[in-house]
């Protein structure tokens, strides 16, 4: 077990604030860009996920960058409340998860602002479209395939990750009556076996596992494990204390499976896993090219997820563990696709090797190391300890 190196991790939340500094202002409005080099556009999902790191980073410049984002976003807000992909194109439209972003990221800007009606126009007619996203009008919400940050894999009716954002936002914003019936919903047992029983509810619990399903919708569901929608279960107290320390051994368990296979080389856990591969049923012509097994949403290691991993782990007081993977996260940070710079922050390594295949200087990737740091710091998880212990 290796000793933490605070110096090192000094180092490296010192270059996350100078990435950040460095994307704040883009050539899209003088909004922040999404990387600082390739992605100059501001992608509102990666942008409002960073608002947890720079809430925590004590840097007025960057609070003051995302108040921009925020309010550009609700100028650029449909009539019906739905939140544009990209902050600065309001006719970028369609994805599941910039609305619910929206509102966890006002949410808690109130926090770090102190302003309790911020952007309060915009905040009812997004929570007024959200009302909408639900086929059965009940309170989980449906999306459509690749509609989430998930732009080359199938998300088919409700998806976990989404409806962990929703859960999350209606505690911030206090509506925990229709959270506690969300919950309840969430921690139904998922339908198996075929046929729909009449008047019987879709949910994300799995029988005999430790972890919620990745997506579900009648009698059709997936159990690949999905470390971005379950890292926020834990975070938000989806996932009771003890699913929580169940759910994070069996993570470690079967990383280190998939390390004996030659399957994953770092000391963090695939984005999603079991990988998909040719032969499995879930597979799609198109990921021969965009989604290969390790890659990308098929397997990659996504830094700013990991991040939210360890923040998940100080929630469920695996401190020790916490600290581990925080060193981890420190160093594949460090690398970059163009490997002349000293910390990379870079998008997301292939499972396999560790390389580095999206781009450097993520702001997502950046931000959410801040937030992982402080986490583990601090031994709490600022916002979501407020979701979390609400009383249900």
């Amino acid at each position: 077990m290796e000793t933490i190196n605070w110096h090192d991790i000094e180092k490296a939340k010192k270059a996350a604030i100078e990435v950040l500094i460095n994307n704040a202002h883009g050539p899209y409005l003088k909004l922040p860009r999404t990387a600082g080099w390739g992605y100059p556009e501001p992608y509102t999902r990666d942008l409002m996920f960073s608002v947890l790191g720079i809430g925590v980073s004590e840097n007025q410049k960057l609070k003051e960058s995302i108040r921009r984002v925020l309010e550009t976003l609700a100028k650029n807000q449909t009539e019906r409340g739905h939140i544009p992909s990209l902050v600065h194109d309001k006719e970028d439209r369609g994805s599941s998860d910039a609305t619910p972003l929206f509102l966890l990221g006002v949410g808690i800007f109130r926090k770090v602002s102190g302003e309790s009606d911020f952007l309060g126009e915009a905040v009812e007619k997004a929570l007024t479209w959200m009302e909408y996203q639900s086929p059965s009008d009940r309170n989980l919400v449906a999306q459509q395939p690749t509609s989430d940050w998930r732009d080359e894999q199938w998300v088919t009716g409700y998806g976990l990750y989404v409806n962990t954002i929703v859960y999350s936002y209606l505690r911030l914003f206090d509506q925990n009556g229709k959270a506690d019936m969300m919950l309840k919903e969430m921690r139904k047992f998922k339908i198996t076996g075929g046929v729909q029983p009449r008047n019987v509810l879709e949910g994300f619990t799995i029988k005999h596992k430790a972890y919620f399903a990745f997506w579900s919708y009648k009698i059709y569901s997936s159990e690949r494990f999905d470390l971005l929608g379950n890292s926020l279960a834990i975070l938000s107290g989806i996932a009771s204390s003890s699913r929580a320390k169940k759910m994070i051994s069996w993570i470690e368990k079967e990383c280190a499976e998939m390390r004996k296979r030659g399957e994953l080389t770092v000391d963090l856990p695939p984005n999603f896993f079991p990988f998909i591969k040719p032969e499995d049923p879930d597979w799609l012509p198109r990921y021969e090219i965009f989604n290969k097994t390790g890659d990308y949403h098929n397997g990659g290691i996504w830094p700013f997820i990991c991040g939210l991993y360890v923040a998940a782990l100080v929630a469920a007081k695996r401190y020790k563990l916490a600290r581990e993977k925080l060193m981890a996260l420190t160093r594949i940070i460090k690398t970059s696709s163009t490997g002349n710079i000293d910390f990379g922050f870079n998008e997301w390594l292939k499972a396999q090797n560790g390389k580095p295949m999206g781009q450097d200087w993520q702001t997502w990737s950046a931000a959410l190391y801040l937030y992982a740091a402080k986490c583990v710091e601090e031994k709490r998880t600022p916002f979501f300890d407020e979701i979390r212990n609400c009383p249900k």
